[in-house]
This record gives C-alpha cells, structure tokens and sequence, in this order.
C-alpha cells in the first residue's frame, strides 16, 4: 500500500446517474469520489491538466479507498467472528455450569437418600431393642412374681 506500485488495475466507468462504479463489484458514493479527487496535500504545485495523470491519481486514489474498506470490512469481520467465539464459550461454560449443577444436585440427593435409609436402619434398631427391653422386662417381672409366690409358699411352710 506504501511506496511500491500496484500491478492491480481498477477499472472504473460512470453509470447512468453519473456516478461512478467500479466494475468489480465496488461502488462508491459521490464522496468519496469527490474525496479521491481532492489534492492530498494542500501545497501550491499546479496538477497537469492531462486526463492520463488525473485517471492515474484517480485510480491510486481508488485502490488506496479500496484498501482502507477492504481493511475496514477485515476488522468488523474479525470483531464479529471474536463475538462469535465469546458467545460459544460462554454457551460452553453454562453447558459445563449447568452439568455440574446437576452433578452436585445428583450427588446431594444420593447422599440425603443414604442419610435418609441409614435414619431408618436406626429407628427401626431402636424399635427392636425397645421390644426386646419390653420382653426382657415381662420375662422379670414373671420370675419376680413366681419367686414371690415360691417365697410366699416356703413361708407358710
């Protein structure tokens, strides 16, 4: 784009509203044609009136133009496949948040279910020995009354 010549030529006619078009596709608004036709640098050299060297400005003019939208399209074009990636990673990281919420939520329902069984292994044991006190306790309680009644019998005798 600097100092060495383009071996690209740019092609260029007026359509039937007198604007100018480039013939590959490009078109450019009056502005920016009236700004390739400005001077680029305001001194006071006088420009040769001959059509052949104000095409040749013309047509560097337009292919610097060219250049500038070409780089300007490149870096919207990076910018949005850069927004693109973001969106995909944050779509990836709620995908792997959403797992492991789940995960986490798997693992705390199989712990409570397992805290829940071992509860009731518990109550259930409890319940045992209380039934097994309570028949121990009967089983006292009938030899307490026949040694009474024994007693009660040597005691007459």
């Amino acid at each position: 784009m600097g100092g060495g010549g383009s071996t690209r030529r740019v092609i260029f006619e007026a359509d039937e509203n007198e604007n100018i078009t480039v013939v590959k596709g490009v078109r450019l608004s009056d502005s920016v044609i009236d700004r390739m036709k400005e001077p680029s640098s305001p001194s006071g050299k006088q420009h040769r009136a001959s059509g052949a060297v104000n095409n040749e400005e013309l047509k560097k003019r337009i292919a610097e133009e060219l250049a500038l939208e070409r780089a300007r399209r490149d870096s919207e074009a990076q910018k949005r496949r850069l927004k693109q990636e973001q969106m995909y990673v944050r779509d990836e990281f709620g995908k792997l948040l959403e797992r492991e919420r789940i995960s986490s939520n798997e693992h705390l329902t199989r712990a409570i279910l397992r805290e829940r069984a071992a509860t009731e292994e518990e109550r259930q044991k409890a319940q045992r020995f209380a039934k097994q006190l309570e028949e121990k306790d009967r089983e006292l309680k009938k030899h307490d009354a026949y040694y009474k009644e024994q007693l009660a019998r040597l005691e007459e005798r």
